[in-house]
């Protein structure tokens, strides 16, 4: 009786999750056709479509937005991608990243790529956000120099893989302060000045979330816990700041072939947990480019929207399991069970090592 109606809860899931799906993307397609992106009668949202690329009737060329746009972990993987969608439509950029070396690299590739126009509409700002108060100094100093913030985006992220019994406390600890409290930090440090702008020209705060801050991801325990942080924190956030002029847009992408997969840090049967998410991570029908990822997260912006989730996959399995929460959780344990490596033996449970091909991703 009780698998009977696992599996009615099952499909009931997957048949609501479908419907749901084909029903927004029908509302996208709607929206996409029109002339504008987003349309509103307000003169707050009018100002908004002109300002980020809304392209008219005429087929003449969109006006450069001249928007500042601040990106967290912008020297590589989907900040670069966003840095770069931001920086094509006429927008001065801030990028933070740890590792200067990168940052720069970062900054030559936009210009080489026409991205921007020039080296000064990119700010450079080596920082670690886990530090809340050199998050407080990078606002400042993108303040100092750019007069203002109208987009911030909270990217910056760490993946730690493996079995429960072989992540040790440290490994969560990381995981918030990257995932978690970097972006508190700068948006804590940013909204002061977010609160005093001019409502009809809104400011604009994106958190990079993840389909694993929806759905709790089996061996993935500290990186889901800090980004089911964020979700939460993130839709908190909207629902506080929107009536008062600054716009939160929460993002919770699938897969993606962002290249991260070669910064997470395995623990556990390392080669073998590096080989399930290595393939995962860079299956094209699995996982999307960074490129689209970011056409996505630039659109959403200018549409205002609340919240967006990025490839089918995950849109689907987010719903599924808001709709049949026990029968996503049996799948997950099954896949657990079946599927992931076994842990270490009880004697190398605590060991913190890492795969020898793997660098832990700089935290922002």
């Amino acid at each position: 009786m009780k698998r009977t109606s696992l599996v009615l809860q099952m499909l009931a899931g997957v048949t609501a999750a479908g419907a749901a799906y084909l029903i927004d993307a029908q509302r996208r397609k709607s929206e996409s056709a029109q002339s504008v992106p987003f349309k509103r009668s307000s003169s707050a949202f009018s100002s908004f479509r002109s300002l980020f690329g809304t392209h008219d009737s005429s087929g003449s060329s969109p006006k450069p937005e001249n928007r500042v746009v601040l990106i967290t972990g912008g020297s590589r993987g989907l900040g670069f991608a966003i840095a770069e969608r931001f920086g094509r439509a006429g927008n001065r950029l801030i990028l933070a990243a740890r590792n200067f070396e990168e940052l720069v690299e970062a900054r030559n590739s936009l210009v080489k790529h026409r991205a921007v126009t020039s080296p000064d509409d990119v700010l450079l700002i080596p920082t670690d956000l886990t530090d809340a108060a050199q998050a407080s100094s990078l606002i400042e100093h993108a303040i100092q120099h750019f007069g203002r913030i109208d987009v911030l985006v909270n990217n910056a992220g760490i993946m730690e893989v493996g079995p429960v019994e072989d992540q040790p406390i440290e490994a969560y600890r990381r995981a918030m302060a990257t995932n978690f409290f970097s972006a508190l930090h700068t948006i804590h440090a940013a909204l002061p000045h977010l609160l005093q702008r001019d409502r009809r020209n809104p400011a604009v705060i994106v958190n990079i979330c993840s389909i694993g801050g929806k759905i709790a991801v089996p061996h993935m325990l500290p990186y889901t816990a800090s980004k089911f942080a964020l979700v939460g924190f993130s839709q908190g956030l909207h629902a506080e700041l929107r009536h008062k002029g600054v716009r939160v847009t929460t993002v919770c992408p699938g897969l993606m072939r962002t290249g991260g997969h070669h910064h997470a840090t395995f623990r556990g049967d390392q080669k073998r947990e590096a080989r399930w998410f290595n393939l995962a991570a860079t299956t094209p029908i699995v996982a999307t480019s960074v490129k689209n990822a970011a056409n996505q997260i630039y659109d959403a912006v200018a549409q205002g929207r609340a919240e967006i989730t990025i490839t089918p996959q995950a849109y689907l399995a987010a719903r599924f399991a808001g709709i049949a929460p026990e029968a996503t959780q049996r799948l997950a344990s099954l896949a657990n069970e079946f599927i992931l490596p076994a842990p270490l033996s009880s004697s190398t449970q605590t060991s913190e090592t890492k795969a020898p091909w793997a660098v832990e991703q700089p935290a922002v």
